[in-house]
């Protein structure tokens, strides 16, 4: 089972976006992330090699350890702790996103933020940052997955926030063909971005003659 916390954190105007995830037990990490319009800004990694291997006592144990991870580095943003460098360009009037302007942008970038980690087991979580050609947040813009090569038709859709983030989870459907793949897309007007990730369907195994 992984574990894993996101939250928004808005310190004088300025929002951030705090991701920690717990890594497979290969890895055995737990991973804090602090965003700023899909730019890293800080990182913290710990292990849990003490934990190894896991069974439901260590597991809860595991989960608190990621919660409090989690919590710390939100609260040491809040009260000023952690002091995060935002770039230069990005100080600029509207950091809250909205429709860019006629000049600012002719397509939308998308960036899949947990690409190695949205998939556990059948459960998609997907955790996407969408900004204009001048990297600026873009709230209020509809999110689209969809499963191509699905046995039967899938789309899910969920809107930004204030720091132009989307989270769509669902259950994956089962994979018809070879050429099956998962397309996020986004829209704002004229202005279009899409992501585009090969899948690829499990073989089935042959019955037992």
């Amino acid at each position: 089972m992984q574990f894993g916390h996101n939250t928004n954190v808005t310190v004088a105007g300025t929002t951030f976006h705090v991701q920690t995830e717990e890594g497979a037990s290969a890895h055995a990490l737990i991973d804090t992330t602090v965003y700023f319009h899909g730019r890293v800004l800080h990182r913290l990694t710990n292990n849990y090699f003490d934990l190894l291997p896991l069974n439901p006592d260590r597991e809860r144990t595991l989960r608190l350890r990621v919660e409090k991870q989690h919590r710390s580095i939100v609260e040491e943003i809040r009260s000023g702790k952690l002091k995060l460098a935002v770039p230069a360009d990005e100080k600029v009037a509207g950091v809250k996103g909205g429709p860019p302007s006629s000049s600012a942008s002719s397509a939308l970038h998308l960036e899949l933020l947990n690409a190695k980690s949205w998939l556990a087991g059948k459960r998609a979580r997907l955790q996407v940052a969408v900004r204009d050609q001048a990297n600026h947040a873009i709230e209020g813009i509809k999110v689209t997955a969809n499963v191509e090569g699905a046995a039967q038709p899938a789309e899910f859709f969920a809107g930004t926030d204030s720091a132009g983030y989307a989270e769509l989870e669902f259950d994956m459907p089962r994979l018809s063909g070879t050429d099956a793949a998962l397309v996020i897309e986004a829209s704002n007007g004229n202005t279009r971005g899409h992501l585009r990730f090969q899948l690829r369907a499990k073989p089935r195994v042959p019955a037992a003659s």
